[in-house]
């Protein structure tokens, strides 16, 4: 484990809908010296960033009652020294540009390590953090992308396969296998 200087306000939103996720990075950041908010949906953090706003939040870019970037907007207009990192497990251009230019420091692909996170969080304002250690193979961000445009497909083999210029059986062989690491 690295060795973190946690700030003097270390207070830290977590927002996930995986609980098990957001549990185990939780208690990860807990034992890094943050004082940790966790919870699963936007409405609980945007109370939270309105009625006690933290320092720090890694939010969630897409949950089941809305996007993350709903969060950023509440907690800079309630603090607007928040550091905020977006986690995503559809990681794309676009929705990276879309985090950034809401106010987002950084932008992760999950699953994240806790020490990608801290070393995103506390980088300083003119320097990018590290390469993560453990980056995800060429293998997994070609999966991720499949499942993306998938979902975004309505779980439609067929138009999913025209949308990424892919043969029907190749995609649904694709898509019966599990997750490369």
């Amino acid at each position: 484990m690295t060795e973190f200087e946690i700030p003097a306000d270390h207070t830290l939103l977590i927002l996930d809908d995986d609980a098990p996720f957001r549990t185990r990075l939780g208690r990860a950041l807990t034992e890094r010296g943050f004082t940790v908010s966790a919870v699963g949906t936007v409405g609980e953090a945007k109370d939270i960033a309105r009625l006690n706003p933290p320092a720090f939040a890694v939010l969630d870019m897409r949950l089941d009652d809305g996007n993350g970037l709903d969060v950023v907007d509440v907690l800079h207009s309630h603090r607007s020294d928040c550091k905020v990192i977006m986690l995503t497990g559809y990681g794309n251009i676009a929705t990276a540009v879309a985090a950034v230019k809401a106010g987002a420091v950084d932008y992760l692909a999950k699953p994240a390590d806790a020490d990608d996170v801290v070393n995103a969080l506390l980088a300083k304002k003119d320097q990018a953090p590290a390469p993560p250690e453990n980056p995800m193979s060429a293998d997994r961000v070609r999966w991720e992308h499949i499942q993306r445009i998938y979902e975004l497909c309505g779980h439609n083999v067929s138009e999913t396969a025209r949308r990424l210029n892919m043969h029907r059986r190749t995609l649904q062989r694709i898509l019966a296998k599990r997750a490369p690491r």
